[in-house]
């Protein structure tokens, strides 16, 4: 049986005879001939059939033709005299016309019928310029010194709260799916220095917003020896650079990073939306009036704002040494949206004693590493979802999930 070829690469073939695979994307009935295109992982081929009635759109197809040079035809060739057959049942109708250039489909029925719906070639090109994202995020990193690590998805106890985390029973004893892998990322400092991780995080946090999810892809990073949240900053901006660049072939609109990205202090940016000097936390407005203002001061679409209030931190967040009420930490906007919260992290063991009081015993394992010596160290995470739906424009990160996980949706 001769190797499959895919429709990429039928240019290479014109004259001879070969086997292609794929999908019928679409038929295209004239009164003596019916054009079949079938899709394949790599593109589209344009089958001739003269004879005989084509399989129905989806229909998995295996195609003997040969390879006939035609300008007008997808990639330059077309599939003559050939002889098609049925790999599955035929197949039947997807929930909306595939073939068309625009999604017709309303979110909802996308979702309901993610399995089909996803083949949709622009539905499809939103997830490999995530996976292209995550490339550069994992080079960049490689490339600086970090080694990619796997953690536990199941741990003992929460990471920043008990509040929001989704607990299941684990042979007879509670547990928790992982807020996120900072913990160990936090331990693996003191084995590998330099440590990143890419995988799933849940948060049990009943929001019904186009930002939130229960269950995301972060990107995770974490580095010792540091002198503070600053040089977390510098790592961030090169792995930013690095995903913005991995995304370069794709149509969409590539944000260029800046070499020094502006950041304002926390305070200040209070001072500048007019919000009041006790607001804990930034509002949804105030981030996308603040992303407005570096783009119009500083012509950057990002934006950090650095300098947290440690009573809106978690409690292995370092304290600014000068201003202790507030942190080594940042978020990262991106577009009117945050996109990363990272900082330096407490590393002294008797610092985590005097925070978490009698708490400290809940968390002893934790507490192990620090207490064999532990550099000054920090990171951040990245919302993958948050990330795509930012560069494709899109108002709902659903729209850019993979099976999305929320308040309400549990299936497909």
């Amino acid at each position: 049986m001769s190797s499959r070829v895919l429709a990429a690469d039928l240019l290479k073939h014109v004259g001879a005879r070969v086997r292609v695979a794929g999908w019928v994307h679409r038929r295209r009935r004239l009164k003596s001939v019916t054009f079949v295109v079938v899709r394949d992982r790599s593109g589209f081929s344009q089958v001739v059939l003269r004879s005989g009635e084509a399989p129905p759109e989806e229909t998995v197809v295996e195609v003997h033709a040969t390879v006939t040079a035609n300008p007008r035809a997808p990639g330059g060739v077309e599939l003559t005299e050939p002889v098609v057959e049925t790999v599955s049942e035929p197949a039947l109708p997807p929930p909306f016309d595939l073939y068309r250039p625009a999604v017709t489909a309303a979110l909802p029925t996308i979702l309901d019928h993610a399995s089909v719906a996803l083949r949709h070639p622009a539905l499809k090109a939103r997830f490999a310029l995530s996976a292209a994202a995550v490339r550069g995020f994992r080079s960049t990193l490689d490339a600086l010194g970090f080694t990619e690590t796997h953690t536990p998805k199941i741990v003992a106890s929460a990471t920043e709260s008990g509040a929001n985390v989704f607990g299941i029973d684990y042979f007879g004893r509670p547990a928790y799916l992982a807020q996120s892998p900072q913990f160990y990322k936090q331990a693996l400092v003191g084995v590998f220095e330099r440590v990143y991780e890419v995988g799933p995080v849940f948060r049990a946090e009943p929001h019904d917003t186009a930002r939130h999810l229960a269950q995301y892809t972060s990107l995770d990073a974490e580095l010792g020896f540091i002198r503070d949240h600053h040089d977390v900053m510098a790592v961030l901006r090169e792995v930013l650079a690095g995903m913005a660049e991995a995304v370069s072939p794709f149509d969409v609109q590539v944000p260029e990073v800046p070499a020094r990205i502006p950041e304002i202090h926390f305070a200040d940016a209070l001072k500048l939306v007019g919000a009041p000097a006790d607001e804990p936390d930034l509002a949804p407005a105030h981030e996308r009036a603040l992303s407005e203002w570096a783009r119009r001061e500083h012509g950057s679409e990002f934006l950090f704002v650095t300098g947290y209030p440690m009573a809106k931190r978690p409690f292995y967040t370092h304290p600014d040494p000068a201003r202790p009420e507030y942190s080594n930490s940042f978020d990262l906007l991106f577009r009117g949206l945050e996109l990363v919260t990272g900082g330096q992290r407490l590393h002294r063991h008797e610092d985590y004693l005097a925070v978490l009081g009698a708490a400290a015993a809940e968390y002893r394992d934790y507490l192990a590493a620090f207490a064999h010596g532990m550099p000054p160290h920090g990171g951040f995470a990245i919302g993958l979802e948050r990330w795509t739906a930012r560069l494709l424009g899109v108002a709902n990160v659903r729209e850019v999930t993979l099976f999305p996980r929320d308040l309400h949706r549990l299936t497909p």
